[in-house]
């Protein structure tokens, strides 16, 4: 099983792109799409006018979760198979109006789409950050009680060591590379279980995910490691092979500021 994880900053920017013509020719069984900024009613009229299913691809089973506000965060699944059921947010109201959770539930298996806050905005984005983690943590404590394995795709919007980032000294007071930040993927690790999907099967350096649409951050890959799969460990060895497509060595695949990352696991999607 293939699972994709990306933030697209804009569906419809990421479409005018060519991300849906690229992910056509792409082997992957799920996807999931953070910060799609849109409502999916917006999506369906421009279907129309194309008179083409751009946004609800083909041999794909198409699920969204729009934040009340127009324009702004969202996230989506995308799955070949049928999920059992989907659910749209986990019960914290300032991040379920802003769509920032979607799970798609299998036979056994739950595969979420999330998107957590950023900080760089502000002090008050920084503490509406820290509340959503808080909250998160909870229910990310209280999932690992129920009887059935999770992959949380996403943007996380959290470098956890050093080798995470390119320049981690001049980055350990900004947000994304907090103290209390990188404590709490310690805590969700080491105490709580969970794994970085791709750290168990590449330690490579310099593996980013987001670059600054500045100073030709992305050219010289001078990056942030922000999208993860995280998995509850029965799924550990699982694990085969994970890849970036980062959009350097060929800019026709740069479709956003972040880079779809791509597992695959031993299992089967039932």
């Amino acid at each position: 099983m293939r699972i994709m994880t990306f933030n697209c900053n804009g569906i419809r920017a990421a479409e005018r792109k060519g991300f849906f013509h690229w992910l056509a020719r792409q082997d992957v069984d799920l996807v999931c799409l953070q910060e799609t900024k849109a409502q999916e009613s917006q999506l369906i009229e421009l279907e129309n006018k194309a008179g083409q299913p751009v946004f609800h691809p083909s041999g794909f089973h198409c699920h969204y979760f729009d934040a009340e506000k127009k324009g702004y965060s969202g996230t989506a699944i995308f799955s070949r198979r049928k999920p059992l059921a989907v659910r749209r947010g986990f019960g914290l109201a300032m991040a379920d109006s802003e769509g920032r959770f979607l799970q798609a539930d299998f036979t056994g298996l739950s595969v979420v789409s999330l998107y957590l806050p950023s900080g760089s905005a502000g002090e008050e984005r920084q503490q509406r950050k820290f509340a959503f983690m808080d909250a998160f943590m909870a229910h990310l404590r209280e999932m690992r009680s129920h009887d059935r394995e999770y992959i949380i795709c996403g943007d996380w919007n959290i470098c956890h060591r050093e080798i995470d980032l390119k320049n981690w000294r001049s980055n350990q007071k900004n947000s994304g590379f907090l103290p209390e930040e990188r404590a709490w993927l310690d805590e969700l690790y080491d105490e709580v279980g969970y794994a970085d999907a791709f750290r168990l099967v590449n330690q490579s350096e310099e593996q980013y995910t987001w670059w600054s649409q500045r100073g030709a951050a992305r050219a010289k890959n001078v990056g942030w490691r922000l999208d993860l799969q995280v998995i509850t460990p029965g799924l550990a060895q699982s694990v085969q092979s994970a890849g970036i497509v980062n959009g350097i060595a060929n800019p026709g695949e740069n479709f956003s500021d972040h880079a779809p990352l791509t597992l695959e696991y031993d299992l089967e999607m039932d």
